[in-house]
């Protein structure tokens, strides 16, 4: 629940509504698991809220630190059994401002970057996704999203300080409960829009909609090639919002925000690294102002691919191209 939420819900238990803002208050900037915690509300309402509700949405189950860098994936159950993953970033992050006002607001060796799921699985079926062979299953609830976050904050004793939609599922296809959630991030974990990215495979309806409600967080755009052809095979939604489609959304999201686009782009051998595809990739990243952020190709052979995924290698030539 969200502030306004939490309001609502004390007055109708027969409390006045700035209950509400303690509960809020509680629940995301001081991140308590349990009601007893909440010691500046009365004993007999804290009874009263361990009988009808309870806090959580996920469940740690275990987590893998990688030795090469110290990034952390956590496994996360939910209540119907299903589970997720996030994965916690170390500093130097490639999500974060470059602008002198970020680099002095948060030292880098400070920062701490968590990507987050919105999905259990996804119906994208991206060629180079583990989580897209999985297929979709549901969309996460708000509580789920922004519960990754509490809770890896009280497991590791860190304090999140970006967050980036960019876990398992497609985020503008769970549009209400992803942005419910950010603004959960927002205005009670007090993480600064700008800190907060909502990365997109170019689900166009999504993106048109936060420039219509004029959203603050940060938009990427998981690109990877600028010609068609190649995109669509490595991407199937490119069959509905074909490149020049993509295009004009992002004009007209620069046009109503001013803000800096982000673009994803992972590089694989003899696919989307020659000097044709490159050259098309600078022209498009003309379009608006914008970012690339080359990522590195984590091979899923562990999904057993099949066809043009099997054959998907890293750019031998990826220095190169950075």
């Amino acid at each position: 629940m969200g502030r306004e939420e939490l309001r609502v819900f004390v007055t109708d238990l027969g409390e006045r509504p700035y209950r509400g803002d303690q509960l809020f208050r509680w629940l995301y900037t001081r991140g308590a698991s349990r009601f007893d915690e909440m010691s500046d509300i009365a004993q007999a309402f804290r009874q009263r809220l361990n009988a009808c509700a309870r806090i959580g949405g996920v469940r740690h189950v275990r987590h893998q630190v990688s030795p090469a860098d110290g990034t952390t994936k956590f496994l996360f159950a939910l209540d119907d059994d299903r589970t997720i993953e996030s994965v916690l970033i170390p500093p130097a992050s490639a999500f974060e401002e470059e602008s002198g006002e970020e680099q002095n607001s948060t030292p880098p060796r400070e920062r701490l970057t968590l990507c987050v799921s919105t999905q259990v699985g996804c119906p994208l079926d991206c060629a180079f996704c583990a989580t897209g062979t999985m297929g979709y299953v549901r969309n996460l609830t708000a509580g789920e999203i922004a519960d990754q976050v509490l809770t890896i904050g009280r497991v590791t004793g860190r304090t999140i300080t970006n967050v980036v939609f960019m876990g398992m599922g497609e985020p503008m296809l769970n549009y209400g409960a992803v942005m419910r959630a950010a603004e959960i991030m927002n205005e009670g974990m007090e993480i600064a829009a700008r800190r907060i990215t909502v990365s997109t495979a170019g689900w166009v309806e999504g993106i048109v909609r936060m420039a219509e409600e004029r959203r603050r967080f940060k938009l990427a755009v998981s690109l990877h090639s600028a010609v068609e052809e190649t995109r669509t095979a490595l991407m199937p939604v490119t069959r509905r919002y074909p490149l020049s489609v993509l295009a004009e959304a992002l004009r007209s999201y620069y046009q109503t925000t001013e803000m800096r686009i982000t673009y994803e782009v992972v590089l694989f051998d003899g696919v989307n690294d020659t000097a044709h595809e490159l050259r098309r990739l600078i022209a498009f990243a003309r379009i608006v102002p914008c970012r690339i952020n080359v990522i590195p190709y984590h091979s899923i052979a562990f999904t057993g691919p099949e066809g043009f995924a099997a054959s998907l290698r890293p750019s031998p030539r990826l220095q190169d191209a950075v």
